[in-house]
């Protein structure tokens, strides 16, 4: 009976007698119910021994998900059913797992025995969910735990099980960038899979974990061109998009010989008609570069860049535009000119689509039709522009009519324009009016009549179209002003109707030009512009005084005091580029003896020829970015873009893409058609190669693979079920191997671990052992054997990875050099040291004899902070405060004010940082009452305003105190430092190290402490400390600078000596204590050295904020 049926006889009328009755109307549910209720409901539900109503509950909230309500609250009571025997129940478990886990991680923690138990379920379905929700705990600790898992994964039967694994590799590089040798080898291992369903999330995990590292591609290179047609549609996208990168750095440039004469083009399109001399130059460049391509070999075609090329094709018949979009962007970047035309028509078919597809497409079709006019010219009606187009993309049409445009088809897309400009949408007029400017320098044949088109326009109703107009003639009109002296009197009559001041400025800016052509007319426009000058924009006022200057210069009789009342207006101007230019025109037009020799060139200064603009597409350098990326379509290099790599000078090894054959031979000698299809294609040679398949064919063997392998790749679970069990057999034999090994491998460690008596670490065996045959079947135990446990499994986990790694390590010998070996074993070990969840703080702590050689300031300073523990001036150190500037002496007229933390505290209120200022007069006059006022805060924050200095006289010097409570944040404050004239905006902002005050605290007080703030409230970071930073002096001194803690002096003798001999002193460990100055929150913070300056950093602190912050500023004073 199916569980749906089974839920239906429960809810009947015969319902068992104590039982809540459901009922059948969908309003019961609770969904319209208020919300405890409804929750209330659910709960009680999710309580329930009857899988039915666990599964009726556990649907409902996966609706209430779906629909973007918040079930957060029930997580308590979803997470109790992780461990459900139901399978239905189980997978929905999961599904609300993966949403909420990184809210609530605490409680996701309690149940990660569970899911490891998961990631061994014979269902492929719950072993991938598993292995989600595993990676969606975004904490620390159970970094090593993921890492096991991923490496499992990425081994299973089942297809989609290694998919998951795929996915988690970016999560788990993200919460922990240092796996990433780890990760890389299972990107490594993924990448040599044979399953369409794989590649793209495996490629996907390549791109952000190691995109760097092309030479993992190289030997699946062609399996992924092959498998490619068959890939789901989001991972044909990363595959296509990634295989554009591999390809610009292996393969040669396939339009080698004809980039020379496509620049040579762009340049005429682009340019101006003048400048002969440098054309001539151009050309003979031009020649003698030909004349060297003459000389290079013919371009051949490498087979792998054709297949690549042939097997994308097909894919621009994709339903997804995605994918259109993508295949485009790699023909445009990778294929021979003569091939690109392909994509014009899929690009084409795309703008019947959606509009934000349409605009993406049409940016990208924008910046292409720069380089490949031709492409695009037989679609030219397709971007014709519709009345219910949106703004943005009728802009982006024009945009490609106008890159479109040549003598051929002008008159077309002009008579087009002209309807265009009665379109009611203002933005999109003058969008069309700047395109017609644009036709017209391009194609110097209707120049005219572009012109005097837009001359009409002058009389136009809107004044909108008639500003658009005149800027674009003043563009026009630089190219032959002489032709155009009576436009420039019609665009003269215009200054009394028009308002917007680019056109006004424009028609000025022409007149001045051209006054020799307006003689009559120009005095008069000056006359009419001094009378309104006052009232005019600043951009129009700038260009009112070009004019007069250059009036004055030409026609001084008419206007030298016009001229000069402009001036005498622009001196008293309130923005200061004004007053300047009336300066600066003053001493240039009208000498005295005072002005230099720069007066006599004044004419030249301003009546110099000025080259006439270039009126240049938006898109012209766009194609730098790949085109279909986000950096392409803001113009801006965006976060996460990787640049398109330019063309090698030579073409690299093709034979790093050669597989040998023996590797892959069982798998495809299945294949019966094989050979017919090798006739076929005798002459690809590479088709030989067992990759080198055609993608349905390849796929197809893959699937029948696959299937024989394990039929959990079609979904079934009973089918899992039994590859799933012969597999369990085999992983049980395989860890009693690695068992015995473990045991071995303990023997040898143990001279090593101090800490550990003999006895503990037999137990730890017995422990071991006993976890083994209950396969983690107790997980509410008590603390401190839950503690146990975890560090048990910790280690089996760890040892683990060592044993496969030495095996990795013993079969790749030959093939990679010494070094690399030593330094991944040297980072197990660290990864032992990381995850240790006991204290071991015994075989760190340093031993008698090594007292000798530490240095004696800091066991003096040691020995102070036990006899004061009350002063803090023992416990905070002796180097110098650093000083920041408040206030510098040019803004504040010769008054400047620094102000340093002097870690003292602040008398009136112990929860204030103390903050001490020093004023500095150096003006000539004295400065009195110095005070502050209008402070703005952070809520919570508080001030104590620093006492009023009545008089600082000039040249002398002040201090003072206050006090700023921060709240425990890095938030600052912001208030007005005020003199008897004047008043300036300030704010203080604290490092968060200044946040702190110092405590004093022994080492095993250290230690409980630490022990109770582990978890989510613990950070720890490994470095390499800086050369001059390898002494213990030179570390104490860097972190109290960086933060103001104390050091917590070293434990007893006992603690200190190691019960065993040991053939090196053990290394010191720093540690220091300090408490948030407002919260009083601890902070703990332990420097352990390591050999070869190596050393961790551990930070505990409840305020993670705080914490995160701390120790990035640590790691920067002990790094750099």
């Amino acid at each position: 009976m199916s569980a749906s049926s089974a839920f239906n006889d429960e809810k009947g009328g015969s319902s068992s007698v104590g039982e809540p009755e459901y009922g059948h109307d969908p309003a019961s549910g609770g969904i319209f119910s208020s919300d405890y209720k409804r929750h209330d409901d659910l709960k009680e539900m999710l309580d329930s021994n009857k899988d039915s109503l666990k599964l009726e509950a556990m649907k409902r909230i996966v609706a209430m998900i779906a629909r973007g309500k918040n079930a957060s609250d029930l997580f308590p009571a979803v997470v109790k059913n992780v461990a459900c025997k139901n399978i239905e129940v189980k997978k929905l478990v999961y599904v609300y797992l993966v949403r909420y886990a990184e809210e609530q991680q605490d409680l996701a923690l309690l149940s990660i025995s569970t899911f490891q138990r998961g990631l061994k379920d014979p269902n492929q379905l719950i072993r991938a969910s598993a292995l989600r929700v595993l990676s969606s705990i975004r904490v620390t600790i159970i970094v090593p735990i993921m890492m096991l898992a991923i490496k499992e994964a990425a081994s299973d039967m089942s297809p989609y099980v290694r998919k998951t694994a795929a996915h988690a590799i970016p999560k788990l590089y993200s919460l922990d960038p240092e796996q990433k040798d780890q990760l890389i080898e299972v990107i490594e291992k993924l990448l040599a899979d044979k399953t369409t369903l794989v590649a793209g999330s495996v490629v996907m995990a390549f791109e952000e974990v190691c995109p760097e590292r092309i030479d993992l591609i190289h030997k699946n290179y062609r399996k992924l061109c092959n498998l490619l047609i068959d890939v789901e549609e989001w991972g044909q996208v990363v595959i296509i998009n990634m295989l554009t990168r591999y390809a610009r750095t292996q393969f040669l440039n396939p339009n080698i010989n004809e980039s020379l004469l496509e620049e040579g083009g762009d340049k005429t399109f682009y340019g101006s008609d003048g400048n002969g001399d440098d054309e001539d130059e151009e050309d003979k460049l031009k020649k003698a570069e030909v004349a060297a391509l003459a000389k290079r070999k013919p371009y051949v075609m490498d087979p792998d860049h054709r297949l690549l090329l042939r097997n994308t094709k097909p894919l621009l018949q994709s339903r997804n535009a995605a994918v259109v979009m993508a295949v485009a962007q790699l023909y445009f970047h990778l294929a021979p000119k003569a091939e690109v035309g392909v994509i014009a028509k899929a690009l084409v078919r795309l703008l019947r689509s959606h509009s934000e597809v349409q605009y993406v497409v049409l940016q990208n079709v924008a910046t292409m039709t720069i380089k490949r006019r031709g492409m695009f010219e037989p679609y030219l009606k397709s971007f014709y522009i519709r009345s219910t187009d949106p703004t943005q993309i009728k802009i982006l049409k024009l945009e490609v009519l106008t890159n479109l445009a040549n003598e051929t088809n002008i008159s077309t897309i002009l008579r087009e324009f002209q309807t265009y400009i009665k379109s009611m949408d203002k933005d999109f007029v003058a969008a069309t009016i700047q395109a017609i400017g644009r036709c017209a320098t391009n194609i110097g044949e209707v120049r005219d009549t572009c012109l005097n088109g837009l001359v009409q326009l002058l009389s136009n109703r809107d004044e909108l179209v008639v500003a658009e107009s005149v800027v674009v003639i003043k563009k026009l009109l630089q190219m032959q002003p002489e032709k155009h002296s009576d436009i420039i009197k019609h665009m003269a009559k215009l200054t009394d109707n028009i308002q917007v001041p680019m056109a006004r400025a424009s028609i000025l800016w022409l007149i001045g030009e051209y006054c020799e052509h307006v003689p009559k007319i120009a005095p008069d426009v000056l006359r009419k512009m001094a009378k309104s000058f006052t009232n005019e924009e600043d951009i129009v006022k700038l260009q009112i005084l070009n004019l007069a200057a250059k009036l004055y210069l030409t026609n001084s009789k008419q206007t030298k005091l016009l001229t000069q009342y402009v001036l005498n207006l622009a001196k008293y101007d309130q923005n200061y580029d004004i007053r300047d230019r009336a300066r600066f025109i003053r001493q240039l037009i009208v000498p005295t003896e005072k002005s230099g020799a720069l007066s006599k060139y004044a004419k030249k200064l301003f009546l110099a020829l000025k080259p006439a603009p270039v009126l240049e597409s938006p898109f012209k350098d766009r194609d730098h970015f790949q085109l279909g990326s986000l950096s392409h379509l803001l113009n801006a290099k965006t976060g996460g873009y990787q640049e398109l790599p330019d063309w090698p000078e030579a073409a690299p090894d093709p034979s790093v893409r050669n597989v040998e054959v023996k590797e892959s031979v069982p798998e495809w000698t299945k294949c019966s058609s094989r050979e017919k299809r090798k006739e076929k294609k005798v002459e690809k040679p590479f088709y030989s190669d067992s990759e080198g398949e055609s993608g349905p064919t390849e796929s197809a063997d893959s699937e029948s693979y696959s299937s024989s392998g394990s039929d959990s790749g079609s979904g079934s679970a009973e089918n899992g079920s039994g590859s799933e069990s012969e597999d369990s057999v085999e992983a049980s034999e395989s860890e009693e191997e690695e068992e015995h090994k473990k045991k071995k491998k303990k023997e040898f460690k143990r001279p090593v671990q101090e800490s550990e008596s003999e006895e503990s670490s037999e137990e730890e065996e017995r422990k071991r052992k006993q976890l083994k045959s209950n396969s983690e079947s107790e997980s509410d135990e008590d603390e401190e054997s839950d503690s146990e446990s975890s560090q048990s499994e910790s280690e089996d986990s760890e040892s683990e990875v060592d044993v496969k790694k030495k095996k990795e390590v013993q079969s790749k010998a030959p093939s990679k050099p010494v070094t690399k070996e030593s330094k991944k074993e040297k980072k197990e070990m660290s990864l032992l040291d990381l995850d240790d969840f006991e204290p071991a703080a015994s075989p760190q702590v340093t031993p008698v004899n090594s007292f000798l050689c530490s240095s004696l300031v800091t066991d003096l300073e040691g020995l102070s902070l036990s006899d004061s523990v009350l002063s803090p001036i023992a416990i905070s150190p002796s180097g110098a405060q650093t000083s920041y500037e408040l206030l510098h002496r040019i803004t504040g007229e010769g008054l400047s004010v620094v102000y340093c933390f002097s870690r003292q505290p602040f008398g009136p209120d112990p929860k204030m940082v103390a903050v001490q200022m020093q004023f500095a007069n150096s003006a000539a006059a004295d400065a009195k009452n110095l005070h502050m006022e209008d402070v703005k805060m952070q809520s919570g924050m508080r001030v104590q305003e620093f006492p009023e200095i009545e008089l600082l006289p000039a040249g002398e010097t002040a201090t003072a105190e206050m006090g700023i409570d921060f709240c425990d944040s890095t938030q600052a404050a912001n208030f007005q430092l005020c003199t008897h004239s004047r008043k300036f905006f300030v704010s203080i902002q604290p490092p968060v190290g200044e946040l702190m005050k110092p405590i004093f605290m022994t080492e095993n007080e250290f230690k409980k402490e630490q022990g109770q703030l582990m978890g989510m409230n613990e950070i720890t970071e490994r470095l390499t400390l800086d050369a001059k930073c390898r002494d213990e002096h030179a570390v104490v001194q860097r972190v109290t600078a960086a933060a103001n803690l104390s050091r917590v002096p070293c434990g007893s003798d006992k603690e200190c000596s190691p019960p065993l001999p040991l053939p090196a002193l053990p290394l010191p460990v720093h540690r220091f204590a300090g408490r948030t100055v407002s919260g009083g929150s601890l902070v703990l913070v332990t420097v352990a050295t390591k050999e070869d300056g190596a050393a961790q950093l551990t930070l505990n602190c409840d305020k993670m904020v705080i914490g995160t912050m701390l120790v990035k500023d640590i790691l920067l004073a002990l790094t750099q």
